[in-house]
């Protein structure tokens, strides 16, 4: 099924040029920070657990990286929690990760919405069952208005999926005469990608001591810095997110132009 481009959101905030200062890492504190959560199942496997322990003890690690999200004044966080890969799991675990789904909707939202936390999410939704769509859909209506931290969750998504739906958006524009071809320029495309209103991540965290981006965020991700982590997801913790965060200060970033 293909990947259903969602609408674009108009967030103004989104493209603000201030970076804010947290107190615990030094400056410049990245604005967006996306994460590839990596390693639920060997956590698991090297405890003799179940796999979905695992997941059960990821989802208190994204609870945790939420909070230490919003202590250092990141604007923007997004988590790659399902990829569109992973429907080619058993059966048994994509029961248990949907209905971990299921619960982390209905149990963490209000405390989500209670801490100004807004809910966006990007993927081929319709895969999900119904139940699960009308929560996405309400938990995205119910934190609509708040400014404090805007999360994203990935869930069934995948980037080549993404940019081919994008094309295929930006083509039938074209066709119906509301664009013109020579017009659709990068930023003009940016428009018709699931993430359309959001800043491109400055930082990309992944977990687990693996070091690809396994189809997350390919266009955004141009020049986004990469920190690979050998900690498992379960394990990551405040202490390894102002790590990474500390590191980013570190870095000199320039857009492929040369430092003076």
């Amino acid at each position: 099924m293909p990947v259903i481009a969602q609408p674009a959101v108009a967030v103004t905030d989104a493209v603000e040029s201030r970076r804010p200062v947290a107190a615990s890492v030094s400056t410049p504190v990245p604005a967006h920070v996306a994460i590839i959560m990596d390693g639920n199942g060997r956590w698991a496997a090297s405890r003799g657990l179940p796999r979905v322990a695992g997941h059960r003890e990821g989802a208190q690690a994204v609870r945790r990286t939420v909070e230490s999200a919003i202590r250092n004044g990141v604007g923007w966080l997004t988590i790659y929690a399902f990829s569109s890969e992973n429907w080619r799991r058993p059966h048994s675990e994509i029961v248990d990760l949907t209905g971990l789904l299921r619960r982390y909707l209905k149990s963490e939202i209000r405390e989500l919405d209670k801490n100004g936390v807004r809910l966006r999410f990007i993927g081929d939704r319709q895969r999900f069952d119904p139940d699960i769509q009308a929560d996405l859909a309400k938990a995205e209506r119910e934190t609509q208005g708040n400014k404090r931290l805007n999360l994203t969750i990935a869930l069934s998504y995948g980037a080549r999926a993404e940019i081919a739906a994008a094309a295929r958006a930006a083509a039938a524009a074209v066709k119906a005469g509301q664009l013109d071809p020579a017009a659709l320029v990068e930023d003009v495309f940016e428009g018709f990608l699931h993430t359309a209103g959001t800043p491109d991540p400055d930082l990309i965290i992944r977990t687990s001591g693996e070091k690809r981006l396994s189809n997350f965020l390919l266009w955004q991700a141009a020049y986004a810095e990469l920190i690979f982590l050998d900690v498992l997801w379960p394990d990551f913790n405040d202490s390894h997110f102002t790590a990474a965060l500390a590191e980013f200060g570190r870095r000199e970033r320039r857009f492929g132009a040369r430092s003076a």
